[in-house]
């Protein structure tokens, strides 16, 4: 009869750490994509960024040689990430595709000007930043003008600011949120040995010797929680960037190794924290409290 009874009390527990890992592991998984979409997001702001281009139209006197040594020039800058030379001969090359014959022909000499293309670092592709940038380059006698796209950069600043604002909230909410789901579980576990942390409490055991077997089990929960979200988000990355390799643009190492470490820290900590909590509130309670739960 003992047996049965201890066995069932041994099949009760590992139920209540499989639900525990389970629980865990999905509130885990949803933090790591929260993390992961904010630091995407910051890269994707980075690559849109730094692929919006300003272009310089050189004077039409200069040469292809002249224009590529400006192109060097221009690239030595701190506020240049690439800088993409195009010569008269290409530019009335793009320009025949586009007519479908080509304009010399009609006009008898190249009408067009060598062009720079320059993508900015991320830090300065913002309008002041440009407008700054534009009025320096314009006073050098080689460019004739400087054109790039001033509402697209507003807008690609608008649209990240409002995105990160909303996944900072989300994330916000759903620590808060994953933080009642694991406290609550863990409390169940608690709860259902608390008559064995009374009795500890009678012999005389100290609450550090009582409390340690529980967050001995509370930090293997969440360090198997955690390789488990790990690994169903690694598979789903995985799966990801296989179908859209250009992903990796913006879901970079760092930004996996730190998602890893994120989930690996909450994990840990909130699962800790939760049963350190639990346990230290029966450890409060006086007997006759214990059967009014």
């Amino acid at each position: 009869m003992k047996k049965n009874k201890h066995k069932n009390s041994n099949n009760s527990r590992s139920f209540q750490t499989i639900t525990l890992i389970f629980s865990t592991s999905l509130v885990l998984i949803l933090i790591g994509l929260v993390v992961t979409f904010v630091l995407t997001a910051h890269n994707l702001s980075n690559y849109v960024k730094e692929n919006l281009s300003v272009t310089l139209y050189l004077n039409k006197d200069l040469s292809d040689s002249q224009g590529q040594s400006f192109a060097n020039e221009v690239r030595n800058k701190t506020y240049v990430a690439s800088v993409d030379f195009i010569s008269k001969e290409q530019v009335i090359m793009e320009q025949e595709k586009e007519l479908g014959a080509d304009p010399s022909d009609f006009i008898g000499s190249n009408p067009f000007s060598a062009e720079v293309d320059i993508r900015l670092n991320a830090d300065y592709a913002n309008n002041d930043s440009v407008q700054w940038i534009s009025d320096m380059l314009k006073k050098d006698e080689r460019v004739q003008e400087v054109t790039y796209q001033e509402n697209l950069i507003e807008q690609v600043n608008q649209m990240v600011n409002k995105i990160n604002i909303a996944l900072l909230i989300l994330a916000a909410v759903l620590t808060v949120i994953s933080f009642s789901l694991i406290n609550n579980t863990v409390r169940l576990g608690v709860y259902a040995r608390r008559f064995a942390i009374r009795t500890m409490k009678l012999v005389g055991a100290s609450w550090s010797f009582i409390r340690w077997p529980f967050l001995k089990n509370a930090l293997g929960v969440g360090f198997i929680s955690s390789i488990i979200a790990c690994v169903v988000l690694g598979i789903g990355f995985s799966v990801m960037t296989a179908n859209e390799p250009e992903i990796l643009n913006v879901l970079t190492m760092d930004v996996l190794m730190i998602t890893a470490a994120a989930i690996f820290i909450f994990g840990m900590i909130i699962t800790f924290c939760c049963s350190y909590f639990s346990v230290n509130k029966f450890l409060n309670m006086k007997a006759s409290d214990l059967y009014k739960i």
